[in-house]
């Protein structure tokens, strides 16, 4: 008799191990390290059924999650990317003031976006509900960081997402918003402050444009946007801007022009890409690029060296002029 319930407390405990083997709970903090990877059970072998796995991830004040998905093959029925509800899945939460708040469902085979969290936490609930040995798992690298995933531009550290342009360290250059291109964080405020010397202006190509909201992008509408000013307060020359746009173009009106894009605490969208340019004014009628040391010998044609307003009155009286 003792010897038979031996046995079946043996074979309970290899039974709670067994459904213990398929499921997961990791939690990843800043202090362990900056950066790293995480990955379905098993990967890069298919995933065992009924995998319920949870990644929690924490930083440390400033500190932002940064997800980026490299592989990403989950087993659905339908082979539908966006029908997750029968389908293994992934799911993204954010945590802000103390309540937790999903981002999205990923399922299929279609790589998700890079994730980046409000504040210093994020968290991946894995569904692997079902084994197929066609079906890989997932692998994501994890960083750490506090700057907002922003590329180019002087990091300033007075701001919560603030970020310094000059034209006396690159005549020309990139910006994006946080986290681009996958989803922006939400309830976030980014600061993107050009300073030129005295009689330069800032030229902005946007090429990329998508930041969740409708027109006039105003909180009663629940919008995202980014706004244009010549001074640090609001500049009523510009209307803010949101929505998916194609590309435009803006253009300061002195030396100095701030960049504002803004997230609140509902939708997400994949921000934007813009390149900038400091322009040289020799005087009200003519414009040029500034010189860089990359092209010093540029070569400017006559209408760069002639203020506007002689150069006209030469070809309306054609007779030759001096300058």
């Amino acid at each position: 008799m003792e010897a038979l319930a031996l046995l079946l407390l043996l074979l309970g405990a290899a039974s709670s191990r067994d459904v213990k083997a398929g499921n997961c709970d990791v939690v990843i903090t800043s202090d362990a390290g900056k950066n790293g990877s995480v990955s379905s059970p098993g990967f890069p072998q298919p995933y065992p059924p009924r995998s319920v796995c949870r990644y929690e991830f924490q930083g440390r004040g400033k500190e932002r999650v940064q997800l980026v998905f490299t592989e990403f093959n989950l087993f659905t029925a339908n082979d539908d990317d966006h029908d997750c509800e029968s389908a293994d899945s992934i799911v993204a939460y954010v945590h802000m003031e103390g309540r937790s708040e999903k981002i999205d469902t990923f399922c299929g085979g279609q790589v998700p976006l890079p994730l980046m969290s409000s504040g210093a936490r994020l968290s991946l609930e894995f569904r692997g509900l079902h084994s197929s040995r066609y079906v890989r798992g997932f692998k994501a690298l994890y960083t750490f960081t506090e700057n907002f995933g922003v590329s180019g531009g002087r990091q300033l550290m007075e701001y919560t997402c603030g970020f310094s342009f000059n034209s006396s360290e690159a005549a020309n250059g990139s910006f994006s918003s946080p986290n681009y291109p996958g989803y922006y964080p939400r309830d976030t405020e980014c600061s993107y402050l050009f300073k030129g010397r005295p009689g330069e202006r800032i030229h902005f190509h946007f090429t990329y444009f998508d930041v969740e909201g409708v027109l006039p992008c105003e909180a009663t509408s629940a919008s995202d946007y980014v706004e244009f000013s010549n001074f640090m307060t609001q500049d009523r020359k510009f209307s803010r801007y949101c929505g998916q746009l194609r590309e435009f173009e803006v253009e300061s009106d002195r030396h100095f022009f701030r960049v504002t894009f803004r997230s609140n605490d509902r939708l997400d969208g994949t921000g934007f890409h813009a390149t900038y340019h400091f322009l040289e004014h020799e005087d009200t009628n003519t414009v040029r690029p500034v010189r860089t040391s990359a092209a010093p010998n540029a070569v400017t044609s006559i209408t760069d060296e002639v203020p506007g307003c002689l150069l006209l009155a030469a070809l309306l009286l054609n007779a030759p002029f001096y300058y």
